[in-house]
């Protein structure tokens, strides 16, 4: 009887060490890398514990020393990579982390917005019949922060053109001037705008993907 409840003893150790970091599926969780506190890159975090993260890829990643993960609602957290296979990409957390916290974006500095990637990007707007140069300062699947020398009036409709994106119809949603928030009227997918805002991070990554196709081949 003994020797029958040690190894009872004994597996429910091994389960509970199997369970020291226990995992969670996300099925999508929005988030974005920052490569040595500058450049910024749109992921999906698949599954994570109190030990790391999986995370799926939009674009190859450039050279870079350190990186972070920043949450929709801004929380970071410092990380290092430990492998990558195409798209996918597994990191683990330097410092400690509250899993709970982590899985729960309700809370924070921004709770419940989407990411934001901080860009800097030329436009042309459109305004009650004017045309005038304005640059942007972030953007989000749904909106975007702009810079404007021009008074524009709540809830306007404009339209924006660049280089690089399709035309924008977006609302004027708030104001502290210069600056303006705009609401698009049609908003981007999430592989969309990680694929449009990635060569505006100061990076070749054509020509990354051209030289080592085997570092982002979809599976």
């Amino acid at each position: 009887m003994s020797g029958h409840g040690d190894k009872q003893v004994g597996n429910a150790e091994q389960g509970a060490d199997k369970r020291t970091a226990p995992r969670f599926t996300l099925l999508i969780r929005a988030a974005k890398l920052i490569l040595d506190g500058k450049r910024e890159y749109l992921c999906v975090i698949r599954d994570a514990s109190a030990s790391g993260i999986k995370i799926r890829l939009f674009n190859p990643l450039p050279p870079h020393s350190s990186v972070q993960i920043e949450m929709s609602n801004g929380d970071r957290y410092i990380v290092d990579q430990v492998w990558s296979e195409g798209e996918y990409a597994g990191y683990r957390f330097c410092d400690g982390v509250d899993i709970e916290r982590l899985l729960d974006e309700s809370h924070g500095v921004f709770p419940k917005r989407q990411v934001r990637l901080r860009i800097h990007l030329d436009a042309l707007l459109h305004s009650g019949g004017e045309s005038l140069r304005v640059a942007f300062q972030d953007i989000s699947q749904q909106g975007a922060c702009i810079e404007c020398d021009k008074w524009l009036l709540m809830n306007e409709l404009v339209r924006i053109e660049t280089d690089v994106l399709p035309p924008i119809y977006a609302k004027v949603r708030w104001r502290s001037h210069p600056r303006y928030g705009l609401l698009f009227e049609q908003t981007f997918q999430l592989d969309e705008l990680a694929k449009i805002a990635a060569p505006l991070q100061g990076y070749d990554h054509t020509a990354d993907v051209l030289h080592h196709p085997e570092r982002f081949r979809r599976g």
